[in-house]
């Protein structure tokens, strides 16, 4: 008998990848979301509230495997717990989440509440995977988007990114997801680094934009952070193959 996966934040940037992989590999597949959405033909929905609990236990019942990819600016280390003991009284066999490379390397709250959900995910009795990846190209994309409207671009020194594309993430879950649990997996990274300023500029030229761009100095314990790569996959072969010029180029249509 094919597995049931439950998949959390199914209707997201990376949920509505992994949702259609899953059911192409043959499995079932039910979502779990705060209201109702439109989903791809088979997959079932149930209406739940990762942060209040409502609905959650209904959500992972007789569910196999739960992929977490739910999460917000705040609180992901509460529905990550919640999701955890829903899933370990209910017999999950097989808990997969998704985190942030630097979860226990940079000093910001959103990193340190990816870390605590990393820890409701191992310590829940639940076999578990983590995969850690870079910050999406989509995520680079929207931040692009905001910082060049402004008359003179901010452009942080030192401050560098490997984006992945959220298409090779969600191949890679999935393939994690349908196999046997692993526990932290190697990080997920893009092919390439790249400086604030040198995304920024490639942003504006794809736009075909002009903006001056003013150095600026992160401060403190973030700053080091970011300045000595702790956000970034230098020492592994995991790379996504999608380059962010690639994803830049794709998205020319729109980002304007």
């Amino acid at each position: 008998m094919s597995a049931s996966f439950l998949v959390t934040g199914g209707t997201g940037t990376l949920g509505r990848l992994v949702v259609p992989l899953l059911r192409a590999a043959g499995r079932d597949v039910r979502v779990l979301s705060r209201r109702p959405r439109e989903l791809p033909a088979g997959v079932e929905h149930v209406t739940g509230d990762l942060l209040t609990g409502e609905g959650v236990d209904r959500g992972v019942a007789g569910a196999d495997v739960v992929v977490h990819l739910a999460g917000g600016p705040k609180g992901d280390d509460r529905a990550t717990a919640t999701l955890a003991r829903a899933a370990a009284a209910a017999g999950v066999r097989h808990l997969v989440l998704i985190s942030v490379i630097g979860a226990d390397q940079v000093p910001l709250g959103y990193f340190r509440a990816k870390l605590d959900a990393e820890r409701a995910v191992s310590e829940s009795g639940v076999p578990w995977t983590t995969l850690r990846a870079a910050q999406f190209h989509d995520l680079v994309l929207t931040v692009a988007k905001k910082m060049t409207a402004l008359p003179v671009v901010p452009a942080p020194g030192g401050l560098r990114f490997q984006p992945v594309d959220a298409r090779d993430v969600a191949a890679r879950l999935v393939e994690l997801a349908v196999g046997e649990p692993a526990g932290r997996v190697r990080d997920l990274a893009g092919p390439s680094v790249h400086g604030m300023d040198e995304l920024l500029r490639g942003y504006l030229r794809e736009t075909g934009r002009r903006r001056p761009l003013l150095p600026v100095r992160i401060p403190g314990a973030a700053g080091r952070a970011y300045r000595a790569g702790d956000n970034l996959n230098l020492d592994t072969a995991d790379r996504g193959r999608r380059s962010w010029e690639e994803f830049l180029t794709e998205r020319s249509a729109v980002v304007v």
